[in-house]
């Protein structure tokens, strides 16, 4: 979905005669700093439940979880978006503005990237650990056979 955003832009602004887009490094910088709170929350959630077995409340755990889930997604989706509108320009990579393009697309792909691993991260970190139901399933089917 993102890689035909990021595709599209570009073809649009060409189909009107138009100058692409430039990336502005406060793209790659904020994808940065919700990659750093998202992978903080993260840390401080693994911490909390698998290595201290603190409990969390419900509400809380679940809101983390979606969290993580929609920072995932929304990595993946922006990093395809932005590899996308970086290919496009790649071929032109001798000439200032399409090389400038490339890079910050390439810097932001690598933070959206790192957006999405942390997001993944979080999503882990709210997994219960221990004897869940995922558990005894396993063990029923191990002795079916």
């Amino acid at each position: 979905m993102g890689a035909l955003a990021g595709w599209l832009i570009v073809v649009t602004a060409n189909a009107f005669d138009l100058v692409p887009p430039r990336v502005p490094w406060t793209a790659p910088i904020g994808l940065l700093l919700i990659t750093g709170l998202v992978g903080a929350l993260g840390y401080i959630t693994h911490q909390r439940i698998q290595v201290r077995k603190e409990r969390m409340e419900p509400q809380r755990a679940v809101a983390f979880l979606v969290l993580g889930k929609a920072s995932a997604l929304a990595g993946a989706v922006v990093a395809g978006g932005y590899l996308a509108f970086a290919l496009m320009f790649v071929g032109r990579f001798d000439a200032a503005a399409p090389r400038e393009r490339v890079i910050r697309a390439g810097v932001a792909v690598v933070t959206a990237v790192a957006l999405m691993i942390a997001g993944l991260l979080l999503e882990r970190a709210c997994k219960v650990p221990g004897g869940g139901d995922d558990d005894e399933d396993k063990a029923n089917s191990d002795t079916v056979r």
